[in-house]
């Protein structure tokens, strides 16, 4: 039989250029990993994998035509949110690396080149996810995005804690996998398809099973819930973070966090937008718990790793709240305003959550992780330029003006106002003002406790340079947070 005679059809690989360059380049990486000597592992694996991420940069880049591209019979989409995400994502991937690298070079010496692949293969998963027009490749992105993070969390085999979080990690996963699989498959039944435009267009035409539907939808937010990390879906998250090695951690609290929110615009906004008011109401649940819960555990904490895993909570309900506010009563003139200040938000707690693991990264010595607050005490009096670094992302995470974080609150609260929501907004005020304590309570114990170890912090120049232009994109978006801004809007217009 022939090709023409099973009508075959080639699709455009054009669009997904970039994942199957990634795909053969971390198989290449893995190959080569395998025949280098130790001393060569160090830097080689580490290079390369830097290179193939400047890879992918260049071909998203390349291919970037901003029309709104469909292949693989329409599973995968190209638009200018899937290009703009991946190269963020691409450049929040090599910072992660960047930082991890002298700490996974002291610590667990059989991971190193463990750490580079699996973190590009979960790349890989974050850039399908990113792209996909289809539920079965939202899945198959997710899962190889979950089982990349699982062996991370594990990597380091020796530690109890790490593979305690791993099993955690691993058995709440299935569970939340098997809660979308269960949601598609309910949406499916009620709809007859998988494609998340033809979805929509099912529903716009109203040939669809209500009752089915719903009950799909709930499963679905679940098992989204689960992965952004809010509550009550959130037991996970205090543990890995405080379990994984905290260059795992640091990837986990920041990438992952750009590809599930284009998962939650591809099957909530593009998906079942027609059932916004259903959704809605479960997003709004979500996000206060989060915000309540997030905060007030958080302030409890003295573990600095899981006082940021109850922060990343929080600031994931926060996230929320601009997806909620996009479509009220039926009447989308708001959705542009919202979704856009949702996205800018993801994009600065991103960058701002990969500084503040980083200095975390900068102050652990082998055999010493610098993981407790007080592990902080006097910063300002052995390093006055990182205790600074240190205020600004902290800062920034509070929201205080006029750091990135306090205008990324703002265009969200504004989007909430101006669709109506005057309650939320007021609730998420107060909820900020909570969570403002234990930011300024770390920059206290820099500023004013004295410091039990004396000695001045050495840091290699990069790692100082790299941290240095951390802190003050933080600073200095805040200060012009406008061209940021606009370009979420823009890569938003032309893909919804």
């Amino acid at each position: 039989m022939t090709l023409s005679e099973m009508n075959f059809v080639l699709p455009d690989l054009a669009p997904a250029s970039a994942e199957i360059f990634l795909l053969a380049a971390v198989s290449i990486i893995l190959l080569i990993d395998v025949f280098l000597k130790k001393d060569e592992r160090r830097t080689v694996t580490y290079v390369l994998t830097q290179l193939a991420l400047l890879g992918c940069a260049a071909i998203t880049f390349a291919t970037s035509t901003g029309e709104i591209t469909y292949t693989f019979t329409n599973m995968f989409v190209d638009d200018l949110m899937a290009d703009f995400l991946k190269l963020l994502l691409y450049i929040t991937v090599m910072v992660v690396i960047f930082y991890s690298r002298s700490y996974m070079l002291e610590r667990a010496p059989q991971a190193k080149g463990e750490f580079y692949s699996l973190s590009l293969f979960a790349t890989l998963g974050m850039m399908v996810m990113i792209s996909a027009n289809h539920f079965l490749t939202v899945y198959l992105g997710l899962e190889l995005l979950s089982l990349s993070l699982y062996a991370m969390v594990a990597l380091n085999r020796n530690s109890v804690q790490a593979t305690e979080a791993a099993m955690k990690y691993f058995v709440l996963g299935a569970l939340a996998s098997g809660l979308l699989l269960y949601g598609m498959s309910l949406i499916y039944g009620a709809t007859g398809t998988l494609e998340i435009t033809a979805v929509a267009e099912r529903l716009y035409m109203g040939h669809v099973n209500k009752t089915v539907l719903m009950l799909g939808v709930v499963f679905l937010v679940a098992g989204l819930a689960f992965k952004l990390g809010v509550v009550p879906f959130h037991m996970w998250i205090p543990d890995v973070y405080h379990g994984a090695p905290t260059a795992v951690t640091l990837f986990i609290g920041s990438a992952p966090k750009l590809a599930a929110f284009a998962i939650v615009m591809r099957m909530l906004v593009n998906g079942l937008i027609v059932v916004a008011a259903d959704w809605q109401q479960m997003l709004i649940l979500l996000s206060v718990l989060s915000m309540a819960i997030g905060n007030l555990a958080a302030i409890a904490q003295t573990n600095l790793k899981r006082m940021l895993a109850y922060s990343a909570i929080s600031h994931m309900g926060f996230m929320l709240l601009g997806i909620v506010t996009g479509v009220v009563g039926g009447d989308a003139r708001y959705a542009l305003n919202a979704y856009s200040s949702a996205m800018f938000y993801v994009v600065t707690y991103v960058l701002t959550s990969a500084g503040t693991f980083g200095m975390i990264l900068l102050l652990a010595r082998n055999g010493f992780e610098a993981d407790q607050i007080d592990d902080l005490k006097g910063l300002n009096k052995r390093s006055p330029w990182f205790a600074a670094i240190m205020m600004m992302l902290m800062f920034s995470m509070a929201g205080v003006p006029f750091f990135v974080g306090f205008f990324a609150k703002f265009s969200v609260l504004q989007a909430v106002v101006a669709a109506g929501y005057m309650k939320l907004a007021i609730a998420a005020v107060i909820f900020s003002l909570i969570g403002a304590y234990y930011y300024l309570r770390v920059v206290k114990i820099m500023y004013f406790d004295q410091p039990e170890d004396t000695s001045p912090i050495v840091a290699p120049t990069g790692m100082k340079v790299m941290l240095s232009i951390n802190g003050l994109s933080v600073a200095l978006l805040g200060l012009m947070p406008q061209a940021l801004m606009t370009l979420c809007a823009v890569a938003l217009l032309r893909s919804l």
